[in-house]
C-alpha cells in the first residue's frame, strides 16, 4: 500500500487549484503554508456555524478570522466564509439534542465531518474544487485500484474516530497534508514559518460551542428535571441530579457523591433515574457490544464471510490506544440475550439478512456508551474500515 500516495500525480492532474478549510489553529494554518511551498494554489475557505444569541455563543470567530486573514494576506490567497449555521443546527445539534433526550451519547463532532464539513460544504464549495485539504490528523491508502482511510503517525492526534462515518465520493476528495507528521513537527513548522497560530492552544470540546461547557448547552434546550442518583446493587439513593441527560454511561467526575470513586452505569429514561456503582458491575465493565449497522467507508472487507469471527482492533472513544477484539456479523434470529445492554426479550421477527455486528474484545471495557460509535480498524490498525453506532 502506499500512504498519501501519488498526491504530485493529482497535482498534475488537478492543476493547482485545491479548497482548504481554514480554523485558525495551527494545524490548517500548516496545511495552508506546505500547500503552498509544493506549488498548490489553495483557495481557503472558513466555515461558520454556532448557535446564535450572544448570551449564549462563544465561538471564538474574531481570533479565528484575524489568523484566517492574516494567513490569506500573507500567502496572497483567496478566503470567503461560508455560512453553514442553519445546517449545522439541523443536523447535528438537533441530532445531539435528539440523542440526549432517548438517553444516549451522542457525537457531535462525527457528524459535524459527515454532513457539515463534507457535507454541505461540498454540495456548496467544494464541488467546483477536486480536491479538498485538512487539518486532520490521518492519511489515505491506495490499494488495487481503491482509496482507504488510514491512521495518522501521531497516535495521540489520531482523528480517523471522527472521520469514520464519511463515505467512499467524501474520502477520494479529500487531502490530509498533516497526517505523516508528529504534533511537535507542525508546532516547529508554524513557529519557523511565523505564523500567528503557532503557539495557539488546540480548540477543546464541541466545535460550534467554543468555550462554552457542555452542559450548559444542554439546559439551554432540555432544562432541568431533578431525580435520583441511586446505587446499582442496593437501590440506595445516594444522591440528586438534574436530569439524567447531564450524565453518560461510564462518567466518573460531576456527580458530587462522597465515598467514590463512582462511575455512571445505566440510566432510566422513564423514571429520570441515574445508577452508579464503585464495583467492578456487569454493567461497569462488559467485554462485547453490538452495533445494529456498520458504515464501511470503502467496503467490506468480510463481504464474503459475515458470519465468521474477524480479527480487529477497534477505539468506543477518543483515545490514543486501541483495543484487541473479533467482529461477527450476527443474523437477527441468532442475536445473543447477553449482549451487555441488550433488552432479553425475544426478537422480532426480521428477514434472515439483517441482524447485528457483534464486537467481543479481549479485554474488559469500562463505559461502553449506547449512542456513541464503535470505530473499527484492521488488526495493527492502520487502516479505519468504518464505524457503526453502539445500540442498547
Amino acid at each position: 500500500m502506499k500512504r498519501n500516495a501519488n498526491m504530485q500525480q493529482k497535482m498534475t492532474a488537478c492543476g493547482k487549484e485545491i479548497a482548504v478549510l481554514v480554523s485558525g489553529g495551527v494545524d490548517s494554518s500548516v496545511v495552508v503554508h506546505l500547500l503552498c511551498e509544493q506549488g498548490w494554489h489553495p483557495s481557503l475557505f472558513y466555515i461558520k456555524i454556532g448557535i446564535e444569541g450572544k448570551d449564549f455563543m462563544d465561538c471564538p470567530m474574531e481570533e479565528d478570522m484575524e489568523i484566517v486573514s492574516w494567513i490569506a494576506h500573507h500567502y496572497g490567497l483567496p478566503l470567503e466564509v461560508v455560512d453553514l449555521h442553519r445546517d449545522y443546527w439541523d443536523g447535528v445539534a438537533a441530532y445531539a439534542l435528539d440523542k440526549i433526550r432517548q438517553g444516549l451519547t451522542p457525537n457531535p463532532d462525527v457528524m459535524c465531518n459527515r454532513l457539515i464539513k463534507f457535507g454541505c460544504f461540498e454540495q456548496r464549495v467544494g464541488r467546483h474544487f477536486p480536491l479538498t485539504a485538512t487539518g486532520h490528523y490521518a492519511t489515505t491508502y491506495h490499494e488495487q485500484g481503491l482509496t482507504w482511510l488510514g491512521t495518522a503517525v501521531d497516535p495521540v492526534k489520531d482523528q480517523t474516530d471522527f472521520l469514520a462515518q464519511i463515505d467512499y465520493l467524501q474520502l477520494n476528495k479529500l487531502y490530509f497534508p498533516l497526517g505523516p507528521l508528529p504534533k511537535c513537527e507542525v508546532r516547529r513548522i508554524a513557529a519557523e514559518a511565523g505564523l500567528p497560530s503557532a503557539r495557539r492552544r488546540d480548540s477543546q470540546g464541541i466545535c460550534f460551542l467554543g468555550d462554552i461547557p457542555f452542559n450548559d448547552f444542554v439546559r439551554r434546550f432540555l432544562g432541568e428535571r431533578p431525580g435520583p442518583i441511586v446505587e446499582w446493587e442496593s437501590d440506595r439513593v445516594l444522591g440528586t441530579h438534574k436530569g439524567y441527560w447531564f450524565h453518560t454511561i461510564g462518567q466518573r467526575k460531576g456527580l458530587g457523591l462522597s465515598g467514590g470513586p463512582w462511575f455512571v452505569v445505566k440510566k432510566s429514561v422513564e423514571e429520570n433515574i441515574v445508577y452508579v456503582s464503585h464495583g467492578a458491575t456487569p454493567l461497569q465493565y462488559g467485554t462485547e457490544f453490538r452495533m445494529n449497522q456498520l458504515h464501511f467507508i470503502t467496503a467490506n472487507p468480510w463481504a464474503d464471510e459475515l458470519k465468521i469471527p474477524h480479527p480487529v482492533s477497534f477505539k468506543i472513544r477518543h483515545t490514543p490506544e486501541f483495543i484487541r477484539g473479533m467482529l461477527t456479523f450476527e443474523p437477527a434470529e441468532t442475536l445473543s440475550p447477553q449482549l451487555h445492554g441488550a433488552d432479553c426479550s425475544t426478537p422480532q421477527k426480521r428477514s434472515s439478512s439483517s441482524g447485528s455486528w457483534v464486537l467481543r474484545s479481549e479485554e474488559p471495557l469500562q463505559g461502553i456508551a449506547p449512542g456513541q460509535f464503535g470505530v473499527i480498524y484492521d488488526e495493527a490498525h492502520r487502516l479505519c474500515y468504518g464505524s457503526g453506532e453502539i445500540t442498547l
